[in-house]
């Protein structure tokens, strides 16, 4: 595909509140659809938020939701990118579901799990990368702390992504952590970065929202600010085939020497 219309849904995650954030993202998808996006993407842990001390219960609320999420995809024809918890065990993992036009094209479960806010104590980690084969072409997925690893970026860049969709929860004050790794992922793997944050105050932490869509330069082609709102830009494949064929970082790489 050319183009992509490529959105970021950016809102106030209710912890614990399924109903009223599946009613928010029901409607927030209906008005990207209407401005004619192909690609939606949401923040993470959308239908529940960290909500610890019920997760395993809410994470029983999930299936219901993707099944939701593929009748949606359908009529609205969306592939819709972000993450839920899914039940494993004492346990549940932070899972993204790739849902393409009513069709699940791929799980990705969060590898790292950022232990400074106990992540590890609830979750499960995943131990495989995915780059899902959509209708809009190869999509690869990475959640919030995975950014920190660029490893897994490069991996999915290696491997054909043309797009990495970050759904993130990413608190106040790191800002500038956030927009620059977003852009480094974006510049060193030449690709688009659609990237979603949380925003508002969610239990304890405040999240400063910022959303963003950028291109393979690394430029910033759309931003949020901090409250609840959507984004929406253009994709050009063809700007990143000729910016990869300009600077042809790929074909100068060296692995066997790193």
């Amino acid at each position: 595909m050319e183009t992509i219309t490529a959105a970021a849904i950016q809102f106030n995650v209710k912890q614990g509140d399924v109903d009223a954030n599946l009613t928010y993202v029901r409607e927030a998808l209906g008005r990207v659809a209407a401005q004619g996006a192909q690609l939606a993407v949401l923040p993470e842990m959308w239908s529940s938020g960290f909500s610890y001390r019920n997760l395993n219960e809410l994470a029983l609320r999930t299936s219901d939701i993707v099944e939701e999420l593929l009748a949606l995809s359908q009529e609205l024809k969306l592939v819709i990118v972000g993450s839920m918890p899914e039940p494993n065990g004492d346990k549940v993992f932070n899972t993204i579901h790739v849902i393409d036009n009513g069709k699940l094209t791929g799980i990705y479960r969060k590898m790292h799990l950022f232990s400074l806010l106990g992540e590890d104590k609830a979750f499960s980690g995943g131990d495989q990368w995915l780059l899902a084969e959509t209708s809009l072409g190869k999509i690869g997925v990475i959640i919030c702390y995975d950014l920190r690893f660029p490893e897994l970026s490069r991996r999915l860049a290696l491997e054909g992504a043309q797009i990495i969709c970050v759904p993130a929860q990413w608190p106040k004050p790191r800002q500038e952590h956030w927009r620059t790794l977003l852009r480094a992922r974006a510049i060193e793997n030449q690709l688009y970065v659609v990237a979603c944050n949380a925003c508002g105050t969610i239990g304890k932490l405040d999240f400063f929202g910022m959303s963003m869509i950028i291109d393979s330069k690394g430029e910033l082609i759309a931003e949020a600010g901090e409250e609840e709102c959507e984004i929406t830009e253009t994709l050009d494949m063809q700007e990143m085939y000729d910016w990869r064929a300009r600077i042809p970082c790929f074909g100068d790489r060296r692995p066997e020497l790193y």
